[in-house]
């Protein structure tokens, strides 16, 4: 009976996010909200064909000899940067003069934020996972066309958005560099909150564009929605470190839109459809 009553105290919020989404953690009785499963009710893309993330199943992985190294534009700049708790993650914004070229990219994508994507007490939280491994945290570094003033108008192009994605792995030590984007995420704890960051480098979050020559590439979508079909994802094999302490304070900082303490924000893998992961050489050769 008082889960009952809970359930009915609930009717009020279940209205209001009736065409929102969430994640699978953010409510306690069903179809409070539409959790992943059911985003295609709400947001007809995300039962599309060509969806993310996915298991990237190595010995599948095709070579590609047309995905060169890359070239990083703005990533050694000292930047401000804001961050803004959106509700079902947080976003750091990233102004334009940061750039990526190469690496198979057909035009050059300039930068528009970036975000994470984790679990909860350093459990399992990336959204692509490796041979069925899940990894930690992921990073995900969103870019869009030159030509475009948004990332809703670059949504509307199947090669609108470049996006560069990272997995992070547990370390013995801890990341110094990552401690100023922990303390920022501190600062942001409520839906709609903001905060800056008055001295930040791309440098200080992933390696240099010479140092990640293995990647994997395949055609897909955004992981929230309405889940565009308008990705050319590129995830790396090189994981950034961090560690468990810093994980663990990671997920224990905000608060989704709902309430409820922001964990898990993570899509489940979805199903490629006949799509075709490439790879690098280096990365082919490597299994």
């Amino acid at each position: 009976m008082r889960s009952l009553l809970h359930c009915f105290s609930l009717l009020p919020l279940l209205y209001l996010c009736s065409a929102q989404w969430c994640y699978q953690s953010q409510y306690s009785c069903d179809q409070t909200c539409r959790e992943p499963s059911h985003w295609y009710v709400e947001f007809s893309m995300c039962g599309g064909r060509r969806q993310s993330p996915i298991n990237i199943v190595t010995h599948k992985v095709q070579s590609n000899i047309s995905l060169g190294p890359f070239i990083f534009e703005g990533h050694t700049d000292t930047l401000n940067i804001t961050v803004e708790n959106m509700g079902h993650s947080a976003h750091f914004d990233l102004p334009p003069t940061v750039r990526v070229s190469g690496g198979g990219l057909q035009s050059r994508y300039k930068a528009v934020q970036f975000h994470f994507h984790w679990g909860e007490n350093a459990g399992p939280g990336s959204e692509h996972t490796v041979d069925g491994e899940r990894y930690p945290m992921e990073l995900h570094i969103v870019h869009i066309k030159e030509k475009y003033s948004s990332l809703e108008e670059a949504e509307k192009d199947p090669e609108g958005i470049a996006l560069l994605a990272f997995f992070f792995e547990e370390s013995s030590k801890q990341n110094e560099h990552f401690n100023a984007l922990i303390e920022a995420l501190g600062r942001v704890r409520y839906h709609g909150n903001t905060s800056s960051i008055p001295v930040f480098r791309m440098s200080d979050l992933i390696p240099a564009a010479n140092e990640l020559s293995s990647y994997y590439r395949y055609i897909g979508s955004m992981t929230t929605p309405g889940c565009d079909e308008a990705v050319i994802w590129t995830v790396f094999r090189q994981t950034l470190p961090i560690s468990h302490k810093q994980l663990v304070k990671v997920s224990q900082q905000l608060l989704f839109w709902t309430g409820r303490p922001m964990t898990n924000i993570f899509r489940p893998v979805q199903n490629l459809n006949g799509r075709t992961v490439s790879g690098t050489n280096s990365v082919v050769n490597a299994f």
